[in-house]
């Protein structure tokens, strides 16, 4: 048998029975919560029975979208994250095992969201599903971060009250030629979706590198001070 199959053979059994435990801690009373609210926003046209303008359809769905992300800026919480007895499996697979397994829970949000905007005033769903694929990565970049640098067990609510402040703040403090939220009907528009698409490349890279294991300093006790008497 080859040096390597004998190698990866532990590591892919060990990640299959990990996945069930893992499963039952992810935060989904959180994800539910916040996909809820999301739909809720995505459906506000067809409960009133309005059709709504092209402009508040796009902004209705990235609100949907900035709902969920809230949500998913709790996925990396472990409360018991400096307690617990250490796993064979490193955190950049722990992490990255809790992004695979909401994946589908996401894109049936989306779906769910995207269809519930009327189909006449839909925006482009390429375009709007790349908003929230940056928001969703930017929700667990941060929570990764902020685990990494900070060690924090819980990083959801600080992750998700600045992903509330930057989706308030940007569009009023991004110059012009960094605009990302901007109508359809706007000539910026697929220059700001290079953007986009710049910024969830760079949301993926920092979860992925945020997602090593922190190098420890080891600090060197200084010699001993004898005790006066």
């Amino acid at each position: 048998m080859p040096v390597a199959a004998t190698v990866r053979v532990p590591v892919v059994a060990t990640v299959r029975v990990l996945l069930v435990p893992l499963a039952r801690t992810m935060p989904w009373r959180a994800l539910g919560a916040a996909g809820a609210v999301g739909l809720l926003v995505a459906a506000v046209p067809r409960l009133l029975g309005d059709q709504p303008s092209d402009w508040l359809a796009l902004n209705l769905l990235r609100a949907a979208a900035l709902a969920l992300a809230a949500g998913l800026a709790f996925l990396l919480d472990d409360p018991a994250r400096h307690t617990t007895t250490p796993v064979p499996v490193r955190r950049p697979v722990r992490q990255l095992l809790r992004a695979v397994l909401v994946v589908p829970f996401a894109a049936l949000f989306w779906t769910a969201a995207v269809l519930l905007v009327p189909a006449a005033v839909r925006p482009p769903v390429g375009a709007v599903t790349l908003e929230a694929a940056t928001a969703f990565a930017l929700a667990l970049a941060l929570s990764a971060a902020s685990i990494r640098f900070r060690e924090e067990p819980r990083p959801g609510a600080g992750v998700t009250a600045v992903l509330l402040t930057g989706a308030v703040l940007s569009p009023l403090l991004l110059p012009d030629r960094w605009a990302l939220v901007v109508t359809v009907t706007d000539e910026r528009w697929a220059a700001a979706h290079e953007r986009w698409g710049a910024l969830l490349a760079a949301a993926l890279a920092v979860f992925a590198m945020c997602g090593m294991e922190p190098v420890r300093r080891r600090w060197a006790a200084g010699p001993l001070k004898p005790s006066r008497t």
